[in-house]
């Protein structure tokens, strides 16, 4: 089933909660990030490919080499996130998305809104921070 959303939506707390068009919303803002994150990573392969990596300068070489550095952990970065995006698509199908992992309790709109690929409410995740911190510290 194909649903057409009206120019401009945005989902609305008056709205039942995760409904078709809400989840059609998140798909299309899931799918727009996704496309953009394999971009700017095939931007960067193809920058690193037309790279001159024969520079003379001692200084460029390294130079140069510390910015491909830095361009290949933003692609994992990319990567991993691409993974999460595709996690959160398949929550979209199954109709879990929106709901946290841990409770089962809505994740908020206002949430997903600033991160579309959030699995826990605030407080589930705050709490699990604090759980990782206390693990550190031991």
């Amino acid at each position: 089933m194909t649903i057409n959303l009206p120019d401009g939506y945005r989902p609305s707390p008056d709205e039942d909660y995760m409904s078709p068009q809400q989840l059609e919303y998140f798909r299309q803002k899931l799918l727009d990030w996704r496309a953009e994150l394999l971009q700017e990573s095939e931007n960067t392969i193809s920058h690193l490919k037309e790279e001159n990596w024969q520079e003379p300068d001692i200084n460029d070489r390294a130079s140069l080499e510390t910015d491909a550095a830095l361009e290949l952990r933003t692609r994992d970065r990319y990567r991993k996130l691409v993974n999460k995006i595709d996690s959160a698509l398949s929550r979209v199908a199954d109709g879990t998305y929106g709901y946290c992992a841990d409770t089962g309790e809505e994740i908020g709109l206002f949430r997903l809104e600033a991160r579309p690929i959030a699995t826990l409410t605030v407080e589930a995740q705050e709490k699990h921070e604090r759980l990782e911190k206390q693990r550190r510290d031991d």
